[in-house]
């Protein structure tokens, strides 16, 4: 077996978007929280968080999740500081639709001309001609919101046409607003919320398995309930393991369509985290687990 493919194993297998050559390790990295407090502003320690991006390359992940919006600017030009020139395999995915307001506040930026400056300030500050992957942000900061997402997704579209963009992502989105997407361009992976907690898009992912298009949860280790964390302690003392290796051991096991972005500033909590891929939980395990998610299905 190749090294890269040892990665890859490591890394909790791979997954090619559809209809491209881009196969992901599906343990990627979340970069968001390289920016400062409240992601605003430089981070507290540029040399380490350069360190982290380059130890997570280091080990196998090929995937790095990131946005102009953190910083704003920084974590774009941490990540072209940390790896440019990028790594044949390496795939950046990035989010427009969002800008920060002067008092550290997120704001909805889904103009017209605020869609084609997001994707130019990607462009900059990554260093790059084309950018691999643009997830259209739409929705509330947590979740979908009803309504046509026709209008951004088709600026994106005409950028793409121009060749800014290679592939297109969505977040925040309902399967409606998947499928209305979906005729205007191919769409390769959707950001939505979900953990093992936090369960309301479970149909949706097995949709979106069906059709081989990823799912890329977000938060994917918090909202948990004392009682839904003290579930995740009895798992991860029977595996000699932490609880958030096993919250994301879990979604790994899910459905094979899910990729993870963890973030974290720290070196060490890095490597725990990709640790997490190479847990096997039981189905007793499994079954323990599924019964702290619920709320509606999608």
């Amino acid at each position: 077996m190749t090294n890269q493919a040892n990665l890859s194993t490591e890394l909790g297998g791979s997954f090619t978007f559809p209809r491209t050559s881009m196969t992901l390790n599906r343990m990627g990295y979340g970069a968001m929280q390289l920016a400062g407090p409240q992601v605003w502003g430089p981070p507290r320690d540029v040399v380490g968080a350069i360190a982290v991006l380059r130890e997570a390359v280091a080990s196998g992940v090929n995937h790095i999740d990131t946005s102009d919006f953190y910083g704003p600017h920084v974590t774009n030009q941490l990540i072209k500081r940390a790896l440019h020139p990028y790594a044949k395999d390496l795939v950046i995915v990035t989010k427009i639709g969002a800008r920060r307001g002067a008092d550290k506040s997120w704001i909805h930026a889904l103009s017209r001309q605020e869609l084609i400056d997001g994707v130019h300030d990607n462009l900059r500050n990554l260093g790059l001609d084309r950018l691999d992957v643009v997830n259209q942000r739409v929705g509330g900061v947590m979740g979908p919101s009803e309504g046509s997402i026709e209008e951004p997704l088709t600026v994106l579209a005409e950028l793409k046409s121009q060749g800014l963009i290679r592939h297109l992502g969505v977040s925040n989105v309902n399967p409606g607003q998947l499928a209305e997407a979906q005729t205007i361009s191919p769409i390769v992976c959707v950001q939505n919320l979900y953990n093992v907690a936090l369960r309301s898009d479970d149909r949706f992912i097995d949709d979106l398995a069906e059709q081989g298009i990823a799912y890329v949860p977000f938060f994917p280790l918090g909202g948990f309930t004392p009682l839904q964390s003290s579930a995740l302690d009895r798992a991860a003392k029977s595996l000699d393991a932490m609880p958030m290796q096993v919250a994301l051991a879990w979604l790994l096991q899910r459905s094979p369509n899910i990729l993870l972005i963890p973030g974290t500033s720290s070196v060490g909590h890095l490597r725990e985290n990709l640790k997490a891929a190479t847990l096997q939980l039981t189905p007793e395990v499994i079954a323990d687990l599924d019964t702290i998610g619920g709320g509606p299905k999608i």
